[in-house]
């Protein structure tokens, strides 16, 4: 079936639009479909599609260049479409993460022809999955040229206000080794998860770092987030996991933060399981104080993960900022306010007109 997207309509009617285009992650292509038909009518733009990724921009020669990013897919489907719109509310799977933002950006990419700065628009596929079948990872990786920026905007629900930066993450399994023995004679053995006491206790007694950077306040986090072990009723057991989740603020380093968690649980068997960079805030570049100066609002510190950080890896500054409650992401009730989504297109409409 054929979709066609009206880029000359109002930025909620848009974004009900896209919403209603179902696009669970790994079946995005309709939505796809649907975006790059409407971005190839514009002639400011030049449009390359990878996959279910496109990537559109200007060329105009502005002495800065500025990136705004969304991505198309959605977590599976809940008795959450169609979309409704009641009471200056929209409402349906992808409103709040992240379709409210999407169709800010293309309205901004067919309404703005000659911006004070030349702009990459990219939308890209496969966010809410794992990290190897992410379009922007995908693209940082093939074709990091076409990241390349003075400034980077992650249109990702942020409540309309400025969340700068990110946390990053890691995940390690703590383990502790025992000897089995029948429980009945437990004296025979060392019971691996009463060994385990000690991890959890470290990290009852752990104390948050609290470093400021760009003026913003970080919190960093040290978290079992899971326990395993036992192989039966009657057993005492030889092994217990402990998974330890870290989230540690972008002025450390992966293997910064790795080193950290050894040291931490120094004299136990650590395993790195999982781990992504944080993202610095940048705000001290000048694309990112004008950007800052034109939303307004108060810039908070981002303490979850989100795809700015891959920009960061590339050397380019990057904050989240688009229109909806980001405890409403995946949320059966998800919904955002129009308010929020026209908000966000007049702030970054005046930015990128130089207003």
């Amino acid at each position: 079936m054929d979709l066609d997207l009206d880029l000359s309509a109002d930025v909620v009617t848009l974004a009900q639009q896209l919403v209603d285009i179902e696009s669970v992650s790994r079946a995005e292509g309709p939505i796809t479909d649907a975006v790059a038909g409407a971005l190839a009518r514009l002639p400011q733009l030049s449009l390359q599609r990878f996959g279910n990724t496109l990537v559109a921009r200007t060329e105009l020669g502005r002495p800065e260049r500025v990136v705004l990013a969304g991505h198309l897919d959605t977590v599976p489907v809940n008795d959450n479409l169609p979309s409704r719109l009641a009471d200056g509310v929209l409402h349906g799977l992808g409103s709040c993460d992240m379709k409210g933002g999407d169709a800010v950006i293309l309205r901004l990419a067919a309404t703005v022809p000659e911006p004070v700065r030349d702009v990459t628009y990219v939308l890209y596929d496969c966010e809410e999955i794992e990290a190897a079948a992410n379009g922007l990872n995908r693209l940082s990786q093939s074709h990091p040229e076409l990241l390349q920026a003075d400034f980077a905007i992650l249109m990702e629900p942020s409540l309309a206000s400025v969340e700068a930066g990110c946390q990053g993450t890691l995940r390690v399994e703590v383990r502790t080794r025992g000897e089995r023995a029948h429980s009945a004679r437990s004296w025979a053995g060392r019971n691996a998860i009463h060994a385990a006491g000690e991890v959890l206790r470290r990290l009852e007694s752990y104390q948050p770092r609290r470093p400021v950077i760009d003026g913003l306040g970080y919190h960093e986090g040290l978290n079992a987030v899971f326990v395993s072990g036992g192989v039966a009723g009657n057993v005492v057991p030889d092994e217990c996991v402990v998974t330890v989740n870290h989230r540690f603020a972008p002025d450390r380093s992966e293997a910064e933060a790795l080193a950290f968690v050894h040291d931490f649980f120094e004299g136990y068997d650590v395993t790195l399981v999982d781990s992504a960079p944080g993202a610095l805030p940048g705000l001290d570049r000048p694309a990112a104080k004008e950007f800052v100066k034109a939303v307004g609002g108060e810039v908070r510190p981002k303490f979850g993960w989100t795809d700015v950080a891959r920009f960061t890896a590339l050397g380019v500054p990057a904050v989240n900022y688009g229109p909806g409650d980001p405890m409403l992401a995946h949320k059966q009730e998800e919904h955002v306010p129009v308010a929020q989504i026209e908000h966000c297109e007049r702030a970054l409409r005046s930015w990128l007109e130089g207003r």
